[in-house]
């Protein structure tokens, strides 16, 4: 059992949401405590965060278990992507080991605007299979790698948004590359739409603000967007935001 006299803060990060939870930590606020931001596979992100930053895999949930041990960790707040369901399960199991408090940070879903033609799927193959038929220029934000389901299509163009350039060539036939890192305005995905002539929107379900104005865009242009449900995380203390989770960390300090 650690003691909560440790105040040292473990940050699962790599989202837009982890990132603000570092600087917010970083603040004077928070002065007597200090934030460890762990990076997972977003290494570009390491040298833009404040206070102490690690890289890598843990090792799976005895690996992180053990880290939380050594480190003595009193507090670990997931905000990973809304996808990255390993990590947490990982992290739900080495906190229980540990007895250390855990908060995960769940992004509020998208509003979904009246009108949007919305095709909801249950994974990256089924949306795969949604696009026939529906457009030949389609638009992927579903991370590089998600993009494996996509490589046996003929007959489209895809548009790729990625978070860095790829190191090495994408799995898919006929492609175009964009890098660009959220948040994202409403004016820029819709130039962007309109550019590159998309007519198809495909996208994981997994809300926030910095992301939701490519929804808006999709809208505007009467183009269907398929989106990858996002998948349940069950029995954890969750709050809806930085905010929220700054709150929580206050009360136990």
């Amino acid at each position: 059992m650690l003691s909560l006299e440790t105040r040292r803060v473990l940050v699962l990060g790599g989202t837009h949401e982890g990132a603000e939870l570092a600087r917010r930590l970083a603040g004077t606020e928070f002065a007597d405590i200090e934030a460890i931001t762990s990076l997972a596979g977003r290494l570009e992100l390491a040298t833009l965060l404040p206070g102490r930053v690690r890289t890598g895999g843990f090792g799976g949930a005895a690996g992180l278990k053990r880290y939380l041990a050594n480190q003595q960790i009193a507090f670990v707040i997931d905000a990973t992507h809304p996808f990255a369901t390993t990590i947490s399960a990982h992290a739900a199991e080495a906190c229980a080991g540990e007895g250390v408090a855990l908060l995960r940070i769940d992004r509020p879903a998208w509003n979904i605007p009246p009108g949007t033609r919305w095709i909801a799927v249950d994974s990256m193959d089924d949306a795969a299979g949604a696009l026939e038929g529906l457009g030949r220029r389609p638009f992927l934000t579903v991370g590089r790698r998600g993009l494996e389901a996509f490589a046996r299509l003929e007959g489209v163009r895809f548009l790729v948004r990625l978070l860095a350039a790829p190191a090495e060539p994408l799995p898919l036939i006929d492609y175009e590359v964009v890098v660009a890192r959220p948040p994202h305005s409403l004016g820029s995905e819709r130039r962007l739409m309109e550019a590159h002539r998309i007519d198809v929107l495909v996208t994981k379900e997994s809300g926030g603000e910095a992301t939701a104005s490519k929804i808006e865009a999709a809208r505007a242009r009467d183009i269907p967007v398929v989106a990858v449900r996002r998948p349940p995380m069950r029995n954890r203390e969750a709050v809806a935001g930085v905010d929220a989770a700054l709150a929580w960390l206050r009360e136990r300090l």
